[in-house]
Parts: structure tokens; C-alpha cells; sequence
């Protein structure tokens, strides 16, 4: 079988599991029952910054906040002593909000306006080094709307030498959801995304979970939710 087929048999099935609600707790993990952030702390280091990864005074997420951290591509590339996390999307991820890239760390915090409650976020299991993810939105209003889903590994503190626990991107998706004029009275539209995320070499897939958000046409996060599995889902 080639790798294009297997990829779209694995997304299909992926796809099929993940927009059920009533999955299985063994075949994926989901939002469903889980809390739900009001604000999103996003910590980004500069690849280069070696001393930046095990530094005690990073910013913590606050109560009800999020924190997820980028690693992002520094001027030594390969050399750089982070370099093995560092991921293009985290540049991507900062030209969104207009950032640029840090010559050390830096935070940036969101807070969601109005938090919308048709958020879901799921995955499945591990497989032949992919896992399928999926986001699900059922908009209140026409859009256009910018679905995030980031593949995110957990790094409890004293893991990997970090002094605080870390949400570490592993992999990101990026769904623009166009504007649209739903007639009168119709209902709001549902919006959803499925797809197999590849798992970089390095991360533990025992430890991976998904955040995803929305954001509206202004950039800001109107709903964040985030996986959670059971120790059944994880196979333990």
C-alpha cells in the first residue's frame, strides 16, 4: 500500500472516530467533560536560548489560563541547542499575532472574549507514527472564524530539564473557515477538521494531547479547549 493511500485510509478512519462524541474512550480522547480555559498563555524560545528552557521565572499560567510553549527556529539552525523542538510553526504562530521572533523568551497572553461553549477538540491513538485530531466549532455566527489545533506534548516539571511543566508543540493545523451568510432562520453552521498529525521523532506519544482554538476575524480567541484521556484511553 503507498504512503499517500495509507495516509487517506488512516485520515477516513480518523475522521469516522473522532466525530463521534460517544467514541470509545480507547480509541480517542477528547474535550468532552473537560475544563475549559479563559485564556491562553503562549511562551515562545529562541532555539539558542539553551538557558531559556531551564529557567524558573517563566511565566505561569494563571488561574483558569492555558500555557503552551513554541520553540522557534534560532540563527544557528541544526546548531542551535533547542533545535531538535524547534518547529516552523511556532513562526507561523507569531506572525499571526504580529509578534516577532524573540532573540531569548517571551510571553504573550489572550484572554477569550465572550467564550463560546461548541468547541471540541479529539484524538486518536498513536499510529504507524501519526495520530488523528480533529476540531470541531459549531459557529454562533458567520465568520469567518480561524480553527488552531496544536499536537502538544505534556513535560512535567524536573522532565527533560525544565523547571516548570510544559505543554510543548509538537505539530500544528491551521483552519481558515471563510465567512458565510446562512439564510434567515437558519441554524449556525458546523465547522470541522480531521486530520492525521504527523508525531515528530523525539516525542513520546504517551504524553500527547491536543489544544485547540478559535479565533475570530480580529485575531482574537473567541473558545479554547484542550484533550483529556483516561488511563484506559493511554493503554495503561
Amino acid at each position: 500500500m503507498s504512503r499517500t493511500t495509507l495516509l487517506r485510509t488512516f485520515a477516513a478512519a480518523a475522521a469516522l472516530a473522532l466525530a463521534l462524541p460517544w467514541a470509545h474512550a480507547q480509541s480517542s480522547c477528547s474535550s468532552d467533560g473537560q475544563p475549559r480555559p479563559t485564556a491562553l498563555l503562549e511562551r515562545f524560545i529562541n532555539a539558542d536560548c539553551e538557558a531559556c528552557w531551564s529557567e524558573r521565572q517563566t511565566p505561569a499560567a494563571a488561574r483558569g489560563d492555558l500555557a503552551i510553549d513554541w520553540i522557534v527556529p534560532g540563527s544557528r539552525g541544526d546548531e542551535a541547542p533547542l533545535a531538535a523542538a524547534a518547529t516552523r510553526d511556532a513562526l507561523d504562530r507569531l506572525q499571526a499575532l504580529a509578534a516577532p521572533v524573540p532573540a531569548a523568551a517571551r510571553g504573550a497572553r489572550q484572554r477569550a472574549v465572550a467564550p463560546r461553549p461548541g468547541l471540541r477538540v479529539a484524538h486518536g491513538l498513536p499510529f504507524n507514527g501519526y495520530i488523528g485530531a480533529s476540531i470541531d466549532f459549531k459557529a454562533a455566527g458567520p465568520g469567518p472564524w480561524t480553527g488552531w489545533l496544536a499536537l502538544v506534548e505534556k513535560l512535567p516539571a524536573g522532565t527533560e530539564g525544565t523547571p516548570v511543566q510544559r505543554l510543548l508543540v509538537r505539530n500544528l493545523l491551521q483552519v481558515p473557515w471563510p465567512g458565510r451568510q446562512p439564510g434567515p432562520g437558519a441554524p449556525a453552521g458546523r465547522l470541522f477538521e480531521s486530520r492525521p498529525m504527523n508525531i515528530p521523532s523525539g516525542a513520546r506519544p504517551e504524553r500527547l494531547s491536543v489544544v485547540g482554538w478559535i479565533e475570530d476575524s480580529r485575531g482574537h480567541i473567541r473558545a479554547i479547549a484542550q484533550s483529556g484521556c483516561g488511563a484506559d484511553a493511554r493503554g495503561g
